[in-house]
């Protein structure tokens, strides 16, 4: 009885580590009971952020997605497939290449890859890049246009407050605004 009292594990002492070659003899799983637990258990993901991609919460239409409604939040948005509604993020939003927005759309960084119709009011940062088709008017701090991107709309950019004067509109002569 003594061999058997020997052989069952204390009560004080941690349980057996699950040995992961389950055909192995006694002797040989005895190393690995020693061993730290870390290699038996799967290390969490940590999420790395893309040099390009902002940092927080990020909200996805997959591009296999149509969906019609509101978005409004604190996020950013990627969207990859067809949204029809309006969008009022207090973060960024990213049109993928392929995907369709029709909409209004209020935030503080927009990326056009994909087709927008409607206007962006109140961004601070619009890219419109070569694959982008936009249609509607733009009110941004600052617009970024590539080569191939197309547009169709009125653009105000370059402004710093809400009654449309320049910054430096005290230094600047005046002049006419004239329709191209």
């Amino acid at each position: 009885m003594s061999i058997w009292k020997d052989q069952a594990p204390s009560k004080t002492a941690p349980p057996p580590v699950a040995d992961p070659l389950p055909f192995q003899p006694a002797a040989a799983a005895a190393p690995v009971e020693s061993a730290p637990a870390t290699p038996a258990t799967t290390p969490t993901p940590t999420p790395v952020a893309r040099p390009s991609q902002p940092q927080g919460k990020e909200s996805l239409i997959a591009s296999d997605l149509t969906i019609e409604g509101k978005i409004e939040g604190t996020g950013h948005v990627r969207i990859a497939g067809k949204f029809k509604g309006d969008v009022n993020v207090q973060g960024d939003l990213t049109i993928e290449v392929g995907a369709k927005l029709a909409g209004s759309v209020r935030a503080s960084k927009v990326v056009v890859a994909g087709e927008l119709e409607g206007n962006i009011e109140a961004a601070t940062q619009v890219e419109l890049l070569a694959s982008g088709m936009l249609v509607g008017d733009v009110k941004a701090g600052s617009l970024t246009v590539a080569a191939g991107a197309r547009m169709r709309g009125q653009v105000d950019f370059g402004w710093s407050d809400k009654d449309g004067r320049h910054a430096k509109a005290d230094q600047a002569p005046k002049a006419d605004k004239s329709e191209a």
